[in-house]
């Protein structure tokens, strides 16, 4: 909170290490340290300045020019195996351990680094190119002449901010050149997309000049840094009027960063920057995740070490140990390196780009983003499904569609009704009213017209919405806003509920035509305009779930308190009544959103002496929420109920298929959700989250032990039943029953957690993963999801309604609930299918090379020779045989369509058994088989010559690993043959070179061609029988589909 702070913050590097740091940001080193203090901001004094702040540059890279290549080395060698690498070619400069040419160990790992170094270097760019464009913000000073400073070179305490600029200071704005007040948009901060409204103090709006700031004594009192977005405490002191004036400053007083001005101009003052930002102290590094997948390959890697530790040293056992055996088992080391592929992890890594590729260029799916790379197989083996609600599965687009007065109710269909009620109450001449009152059957129908008005009125007025007027091309905004244009007009408000309720008062005649910081007006049908002095307005919260506004009726003078909120908190603040409990029930049962409206008249000097009160409870320091809360409850009592509204979210499009699509693939969908118990049971059941004949078991309210371990037992007695519980509920059991109650809720088909707050959500989605074992996957679009998001294995964000905020955050980032289907079942079910298939060819590859050489050390009295030097070592896994390999990421068993149609395919994924140690050991037994053939049959059938041998088997495996893809291959795609035949044609190209190591006379002759051909067949022939049997005795699920 500083008037002048100077806002170059020194950069700092963001540590390389992937432990979560709660507090740490881009803007500091931790943020967690630091005193934070309250302070006092003059302003236009920046020398009374009490205190250092910190600085403003933002730096979200890891490097800079002088440790980017030392920390990327760093990085890749800190793990044991690139380490194992480094050391194996490192050995190489030692002449009693090399084996080879220097490049044959060198060239592999240095491709793998310069890919990484590539990568990195990548996303080093645009972070800095991201970095800029925040910190080259430009802020216009506010003095005596033009001046532009950049946010980052920012020095002094007042500037301007004009519409749509981008906020990146936390501010307290003294003026505003538009009407008194802005909008604010804050997505990015909070995840809200409706617009904020932001006002001035009143004794600096009312200055002639914004220059004039700079002549007045004054200063701002702030409260110390703290990650609340949603409450500030200050005070704003003027010392040189007569008397010094004093205003309190709450949250509509201030602009926090990552927000942006949607109207007006500002005059700012900085309060707060660089790691005191609220944003800033409100983010904190998301967990590393790594994939399921990764850590299976790891482990397989870690056997494949394990067995090239045991087969050296029995190589060195067999000689006895004699003469300086440990050097012996260092060079035999060596020579089966090749067991470790060092390609492995290339070869998936640069597989996942081209799967995050796929997913991105589906027109099926447009709009998606995958924003993590590194783990698309993970998609292909999502167990649970946790799911918010509003806005995710429904459209977060809000229509009215009940109003309930107790005695009668109006649906859709008879708004006409209230259209007329309302329209004889502005229009009826006097005496028609004064014959209203006559006794008879008249009397109930105008009671009930007067009822309907007051409703209407009431919700009319008891709200934070804004008419914003714009220019539509034919009328400008300055002419709509004078006339109060219907066709410019644009409702903005923090909520969807409330623009909804007064977009309704609208369409039955009373429109809000007006607004600003002091007076609202309202439009009658005849077209007489009401004006309405704003007296008081208590915001909603969700604390206290309720909102309340004092407005005067200038025609009259009457003061009205009107207040709406949720039943369970109205319950207790209107009048008795029999029938609010029921009707809400009713209402939230149907899927509607309930709001109870209620108002009380007040006298001018019962006004007056709770606005005393309440002025001074603004301007305490300390306890400022509680004391403001105590006097505003003194006007909550016995308020007249005046209706309900009722208001429906609709479903998002082909929720129901999807649903039905991921319950049939055996994945289970947890909803979570912030809604009552009966709005979201509703949902859940017009969703089809619970199927027509599943029992629905509603946990019932427990607040201690006892009453938790009655409910577990009631619900342990039921059967393939979905449950609904409340986050109450959910926090008691967990906190005395947490294994007894996961058990029994992981078997339910559907669970339906309601009431339940972000963090709940982010417990339950840890709780599923240390319980089960399984994979998660949630799914949300608001800035409460976030921390579920950030949570599950795999987090996806919906971008709607409620901002980016949820999709920026998550792994994969898409437009609509029902892009879910398909990215799930066609490209999760690809990616997993395909790295499984990608990474055990290449360990097959490696350890049919490495069998050959290990049958080649034992037939020669186990010699650490190597039995291919040179190029051919290299070529072997890269020009020869990687480009088959690696088209492998183009196979599919199933086309996309029958995926979709048979989600049950997606249930045989969640086994593991596409990369399990039963498939892996297959692959090595294959290996080990064709290995042996081609190096036996090699030495048995060569002539007289070693290089016979080399030329026999080196093309003999080529050959093998090609037809071996061919095998493999489900359905070919073009670019596998040209893959097939482009390796093919390199290797024959190559031999002219390769005279070195193989007779280019002897590979011209009839003997090389029959030899190689009898060796190839004898390895590959076995295996397309036994695959050619397989399928027809035991075909696997996927070919009956395509059969």
């Amino acid at each position: 909170m500083t008037d002048n702070i100077q806002l170059q913050p020194v950069r700092h590097k963001k540590r390389h290490d992937n432990k979560r740091r709660d507090g740490c940001c881009p803007w500091s080193r931790c943020c967690s340290g630091g005193d934070f203090r309250p302070r006092t901001v003059w302003l236009g004094h920046p020398e009374k300045r009490e205190q250092r702040y910190p600085r403003n540059v933002i730096n979200n890279q890891k490097y800079n020019f002088f440790t980017f290549l030392p920390g990327v080395l760093f990085n890749q060698f800190k793990y044991f195996f690139n380490l194992y690498f480094l050391l194996l070619a490192c050995s190489q400069f030692v002449n009693e351990l090399r084996l080879g040419a220097l490049y044959t160990y060198w060239v592999p790992l240095g491709f793998v680094l310069v890919i990484t170094i590539v990568r990195e270097a990548v996303e080093e760019m645009r972070c800095f190119l991201r970095d800029k464009e925040v910190n080259s913000q430009i802020y216009s000073k506010l003095s005596t002449r033009d001046i532009t400073i950049k946010c980052s070179g920012y020095q002094t305490d007042f500037f301007y901010i004009l519409k749509y600029l981008d906020v990146y200071l936390d501010i307290f704005p003294p003026v505003f050149h538009h009407k008194g007040s802005c909008f604010l948009r804050t997505d990015q901060l909070d995840g809200e997309t409706d617009w904020k409204l932001r006002l001035p103090v009143a004794c600096t709006q009312r200055l002639p000049t914004a220059a004039d700031l700079l002549q007045i004594r004054s200063f701002v009192y702030a409260e110390e840094p703290n990650i609340d977005i949603h409450n500030f405490i200050g005070t704003f002191t003027r010392e040189d009027g007569d008397p010094p004036v004093n205003e309190s400053l709450s949250i509509e007083n201030t602009l926090w960063a990552s927000t942006v001005i949607a109207s007006g101009t500002v005059v700012g003052v900085v309060i707060y920057t660089g790691k005191e930002l609220r944003s800033v102290m409100n983010t904190s590094n998301p967990r590393h995740k790594i994939g399921l997948f990764d850590l299976e390959v790891n482990c397989l890697t870690k056997i494949l070490f394990g067995a090239l530790v045991v087969v050296s040293l029995v190589m060195v056992a067999l000689q006895h140990f004699a003469g300086r055996w440990y050097l012996q088992i260092f060079r035999f080391l060596l020579l089966f390196s090749n067991i470790v592929p060092i390609s492995l992890r290339v070869n998936l890594d640069m597989g996942k780009m081209v799967f995050s590729w796929m997913i991105k260029k589906d027109s099926k799916i447009p709009g998606t983003v995958v924003r993590a790379s590194t783990f698309p197989e993970q998609l292909g083996r999502i167990s649970y499904l946790l799911t918010d609600k509003t806005g995710t599965l429904t459209q977060n687009e809000m229509v009215f569609r009940r109003l309930h007065l107790g005695t009668v109710a109006y649906g859709m269909d008879s708004m006409d009704e209230v259209q007329s009620h309302v329209f004889s109450a502005y229009t009826q001449p006097p005496q028609d009213l004064q014959a209203s009152r006559a006794p008879g059957t008249t009397k109930v129908r105008k009671t009930i017209s007067s009822r309907v008005h007051e409703a209407v009125k009431a919700i009319a007025l008891v709200h934070n919405v804004t008419p914003v007027y714009e220019s539509n091309g034919v009328t400008d905004q300055a002419e709509a806003e004078m006339h109060y244009e219907d066709t410019c007009r644009v409702y903005q408000a923090s909520s969807p509920d409330e623009v909804s309720l007064v977009q309704w008062t609208e369409s039955v005649g009373l429109t809000l035509v007006g607004r600003d910081q002091s007076s609202m007006q309202l439009r009658t049908p005849s077209g007489q305009i009401l004006n309405f002095t704003i007296l008081q307005i208590f915001p909603f919260t969700y604390e206290s779930k309720r909102m309340g506004i004092i407005v005067r009726d200038e025609s009259t003078g009457e003061i009205t308190f009107y207040m709406k909120g949720a039943d369970v908190v109205m319950a207790g603040i209107v009048q008795y009544n029999d029938w609010l409990e029921e009707e809400c029930g009713n209402m939230a049962r149907e899927g509607l959103r309930v709001l109870v409206v209620a108002k009380k008249s007040l006298t001018e000097e019962q006004y007056q002496d709770f606005e005393a009160r309440y002025v001074q409870a603004k301007l305490s320091v300390h306890d400022r929420s509680l004391k403001v809360a105590t006097v505003i409850e003194s006007l909550e009592m016995e308020m007249e109920l005046l209706c309900l509204t009722g208001v429906e979210d609709q479903l998002q499009a082909d929720v129901r298929p999807t649903l039905e699509i991921l319950r049939n693939a055996g994945i289970k969908v947890w909803m979570l959700t912030g809604d009552k118990l009966e709005t979201a049971t509703c949902t859940a059941k017009n969703a089809h989250l619970v199927t027509r004949n599943q029992d629905i078991h509603v946990f019932r309210p427990v607040t201690t032990r006892s009453e938790a371990h009655l409910e577990l037992n009631a619900f342990r007695r039921k059967h393939d039943c979905a449950l609904v519980i409340s986050g109450d509920s959910l926090e008691v059991c967990l906190k005395y029953y947490e294994y007894e109650f996961m058990e029994l809720a992981c078997q339910c088909p559907a669970v339906v957690c309601c009431r339940c707050a972000p963090t709940q959500k982010a417990q339950i989605v840890r709780l599923l993963q240390e319980r089960t074992g399984k994979l998660t996957c949630a799914v949300g679009d608001g800035g409460n999801d976030v921390s579920m998001i950030q949570e599950a294995d795999c987090g996806v964000g919906v971008e709607g309604k409620e901002g980016k905020q949820a999709s920026l955050a998550a792994d994969f980032s898409i437009t609509q609930f029902k892009h879910l289907g398909r990215l799930l079942m066609v490209h999760g079910r690809n990616s997993y299918k395909r790295s499984a298939a990608l990474s055990q060819f290449v360990i097959h590859r490696s350890l049919c090379i490495s069998t050959m050489q290990a049958v080649f050390s034992s037939v020669f009295y186990f010699a650490s020779v190597p039995l291919y030097q040179g190029f051919l070592i290299i070529g072997y896994s890269t020009i020869y045989t990687m480009f088959p390999v690696f088209s492998l990421v183009l196979d599919k068993d199933v086309k996309s369509e029958v995926a979709m149609l048979y989600p049950e395919l997606y249930k045989d994924l969640l086994k593991g058994r596409p990369l399990s140690f039963k498939t892996f050991l297959i692959w090595v037994l294959i290996s080990i088989y064709q290995g042996s053939i081609i190096m036996y049959g090699a030495l048995l059938l060569f002539e007289s010559e070693f290089v016979h041998i080399v030329a026999i088997s080196f093309t003999s495996l080529i050959l093998t690993e090609l037809l071996m893809v061919a095998l493999t291959v489900q359905t070919w795609h073009w670019l596998m043959i040209v893959a097939e035949l482009l390796s093919l044609a390199c290797y024959i190209a190559s031999l002219v070179f390769l005279h070195e190591f193989i007779d280019v006379y002897f590979i011209a002759t009839l003997s090389f061609v029959w030899k190689v051909t009898a060796i190839t067949l004898v390895s590959c022939l076995p295996l397309y029988i036994l695959k050619y049997l397989r399928r027809r005795f035991s075909p696997p699920s996927y070919s009956k589909l395509t059969s």
